[in-house]
């Protein structure tokens, strides 16, 4: 990761400079290693700034100067490279969120205007999740619970209509647990018995958001899968 990458160089540096390191402002440079001391500073400057453009400097400077003396720390050293990994990720994703939106804004727009359509239509039953369904055939087994073992066929489109994965097509029934799916799915699993059969109309929140999954399913999609609960398996 470039970030992570970038952080390493400022550790090395850290660890390199000297505690005896000037706190008055330096207006030139009168030696080699004065010279080498600011070159080093101002590579570790302009690499934060390349990877994290909002860093406050104040902050950061004390941060440096804590590492030095290593006795007033604001944070535990063990902390740091667990602290850094997870913030610099979520920034990550928060702006390959931020491009996507802006990227697969027509989808995302469809897939509103696709459910908020549907919802009116007679049979349709919409959860306070947001989920959207109908009940294409009831069955009178057992009902299925988050932790079933189930056995079942599925049948996944696009809003389109351009089908993306169907265990049907495949004549293969697909064996799993039924919370192991993206959120929608499995709210809709936990509502079924065996036998029923359903359909689902998945909102992109409940599917797979920001995530692109194959050629069919952009970022954004609402997806529709057709279920059908053939049996809960023994374990």
């Amino acid at each position: 990761m470039k970030t992570i990458k970038g952080l390493a160089v400022v550790a090395g540096f850290l660890a390199i400079v000297s505690c005896n390191t000037q706190k008055t402002e330096v207006t030139s440079l009168e030696t080699e290693l004065d010279s080498a001391s600011y070159a080093l500073g101002l590579d570790m400057a302009l690499k934060i700034k390349s990877n994290f453009n909002e860093a406050k400097t104040n902050a950061f400077i004390q941060g440096y100067r804590d590492g030095i003396d290593s006795t007033n720390m604001l944070m535990e050293e063990k902390e740091l490279a667990s602290f850094l990994r997870t913030f610099f990720q979520k920034q990550q994703m928060q702006q390959a969120e931020s491009k996507a939106k802006e990227k697969f804004a027509a989808i995302k727009e469809a897939g509103e205007k696709f459910l908020a359509e549907n919802k009116t239509k007679e049979g349709i039953t919409t959860t306070e999740s947001g989920l959207q369904y109908t009940i294409l055939q009831e069955g009178n087994g057992p009902k299925v619970q988050p932790t079933s073992k189930v056995k079942l066929h599925y049948h996944g489109t696009t809003i389109e209509g351009e089908v993306f994965d169907s265990s049907v097509d495949r004549n293969e029934p697909y064996e799993s647990r039924a919370n192991v799916f993206i959120p929608g799915f499995n709210e809709g699993l936990s509502l079924m018995n065996v036998g029923d059969k359903y359909k689902f109309f998945i909102p992109q929140e409940l599917a797979y958001g920001v995530q692109q999954r194959g050629e069919l399913i952009k970022p954004f999609s609402a997806l529709i899968f057709e279920v059908e609960i053939l049996e809960l398996l023994e374990e």
